[in-house]
């Protein structure tokens, strides 16, 4: 809406300059067809700088903050042109160039301005000064995550309201691995683009693509761009890759994984508690049946192997916490 209220305003600016112009007696007032001439052509001018602005896409920052350096910016480029084109110009041309190119460079200024974000570093030789991320940290999101698809869903439950960062280089690597060869990475591929286009499309989920690269991020591999990415911003990243958790732990970075976050949601069960399950199988064990709970946790039932295809009330007896995941231990109590 902002960029929109821009537009209008740029126009009609244009129209007035063209106005002005006539009433400073730049074209001759007998000349009509010029005079509409020079009131269209900055018209068509404010167009065509639109234009070009609207195919240049995905740059974003905040409003307030666009206009005022934009403004800034775009003023003291157009005195120093100014000042650069005095000598190859007359004193009626003057005024006229030197507003027209105003409004074209001050336009520029803050379109690209707002247009652009999550640039937070101003570079001086030798120093250099980073915001300092104060509030809700923005979540990177990992390749690992996005190919997972589980994360559409846990973000549609507002859990996360901070940003959520997806890097340009993790979808340069979604695309490589939407476009291999094999048919089994190829679908993996395609269905984390199709997650990410989920989130893209979410109204409630700010999700930002940044595409800004580091100096640092020359000839590091993914992973190792993904903490640097993740410090820089001051942010958490959110994986399911083991290696990539524990390389940025060691660096302080904050690491949601959506493994641990899936087994800390499962059930707690107590020696001597009662669930009722469907044995869908037999186990490894003499008399064992196997089953399942909703969340995808597997009982392991004792007695249980007569009973497939059967609802039975189980007496949970204990619980193994395993790397793969929880794993329930029980013995049939009665049939229904």
């Amino acid at each position: 809406m902002g960029l929109i209220i821009l537009r209008c305003v740029f126009i009609l600016v244009a129209a007035g300059l063209g106005v002005s112009f006539l009433q400073l007696g730049v074209v001759q007032q007998d000349s009509t067809a010029l005079a509409w001439g020079v009131f269209f052509g900055l018209i068509l001018l404010a167009l065509g700088v639109i234009v070009a602005d609207v195919s240049v896409r995905r740059k974003r920052l905040d409003t307030i903050t666009a206009v005022y350096f934009g403004m800034l910016v775009g003023l003291f480029m157009t005195y120093i042109l100014g000042l650069a084109m005095v000598p190859l110009l007359n004193d009626a041309l003057r005024i006229p160039v030197q507003s027209v190119l105003g409004l074209v460079v001050c336009y520029t200024c803050i379109s690209l301005l707002m247009q652009t974000r999550n640039d937070f570093r101003f570079l001086i030789p030798y120093v250099e000064f980073a915001r300092e991320v104060k509030g809700l940290k923005p979540c990177i999101l990992d390749t690992s995550v996005v190919i997972d698809g589980r994360i559409a869903d846990v973000v549609e439950t507002q859990v996360f309201d901070g940003q959520l960062i997806m890097p340009k280089f993790v979808i340069g690597e979604l695309q490589a691995v939407a476009d291999s060869p094999d048919r089994l990475r190829r679908g993996r591929g395609r269905r984390g683009l199709d997650i990410l286009n989920r989130l893209r499309n979410n109204e409630d989920i700010e999700l930002v693509i940044h595409d800004h690269d580091l100096p640092e991020y020359a000839g590091l591999s993914v992973d190792l761009k993904l903490v640097a990415l993740a410090k820089h911003l001051q942010g958490k990243l959110i994986t399911n890759d083991y290696n990539l958790n524990k390389v940025a732990r060691l660096q302080g970075v904050i690491v949601i994984n959506l493994n641990d976050l899936a087994n800390a949601l499962k059930p707690v069960f107590l020696p001597g508690e009662q669930i009722e399950v469907r044995v869908v199988k037999a186990g490894e064990e003499q008399g064992q049946g196997v089953a399942y709970l909703e969340d995808g946790t597997m009982v392991v039932i004792e007695g249980g192997r007569d009973k497939i295809n059967q609802i039975v009330s189980v007496a949970v007896t204990s619980v193994l916490q395993t790397s793969a995941g929880r794993m329930v231990f029980g013995k049939v109590e009665n049939q229904r």
